[in-house]
Order: C-alpha cells, then sequence, then structure tokens
C-alpha cells in the first residue's frame, strides 16, 4: 500500500480545504494517509472545529477516519491554537525542537507532499 504524508503549512482556508480533500481522495482509493498540521495552518484549527465553519464537515471527516496524524507544537503555541488543539484531543507533535520530525513519516516509507 502507498503511503502518502501531506504536510499543511499554509495559513489560507481554500489551501488547507485542498489538502483534506486530496486526502480523503487518496484514502478512499486505499492509500494509508497521513496529515500533519504545521505553520500558519495550525491557527485554522480554532474556525474548523465550530459546525458552522466553511470546510467544518472536511475537518471533521478527516479527525474522524484517523487521518490527522499531528499538529506542530511551537507552531500551534505561536498561532494561537495549541489550546483548542488541546480541547479536540489532537496528538501535539513537538519532538524536534518543537515541531514533528518529517523523518519518522520517512522512515515508515510515507512519501511527503506539502502545501
Amino acid at each position: 500500500m502507498k503511503k502518502i504524508a501531506l504536510i499543511a503549512y499554509d495559513g489560507e482556508l481554500t489551501c488547507f480545504a485542498h489538502v483534506m480533500l486530496y486526502a480523503l481522495d487518496f484514502q478512499s482509493k486505499g492509500y494509508e494517509i497521513k496529515v500533519i498540521i504545521e505553520g500558519a495552518a495550525t491557527r485554522l484549527i480554532t474556525d474548523l472545529v465550530r459546525p458552522e465553519s466553511p470546510f467544518a464537515n472536511l475537518y471533521q471527516e478527516i479527525r474522524d477516519k484517523g487521518l490527522l496524524a499531528c499538529i506542530c507544537e511551537s507552531c500551534s503555541v505561536k498561532m494561537g491554537s495549541f489550546h483548542a488543539a488541546q480541547e479536540q484531543g489532537l496528538t501535539i507533535d513537538g519532538e524536534m525542537k518543537g515541531h514533528p520530525s518529517l523523518e519518522r513519516f520517512v522512515s515508515e516509507g510515507y512519501e511527503i507532499i506539502t502545501f
């Protein structure tokens, strides 16, 4: 099975919506998918958890399907979403000087795609 890790850095909502759409598309076609939220994208989780927010349904779906691997600890602190990540029960990863290590995903056979 092909493994793909989608890394979302961009804090623009429609860019992140595409990351979520790609994740669901790949997953529906049999790929093993992980979404890692980094950089400015970490601030988006505070709005996406609200049902009335645009793309909230996609956010809930990637969470329900276990596609969201983690959110960056340092970036979520910087963007003001750390507590929201905790409240949502997201995996907060700071193993590489406060950021998720992509080496872990590469060593597990994931192809990395960044947005």
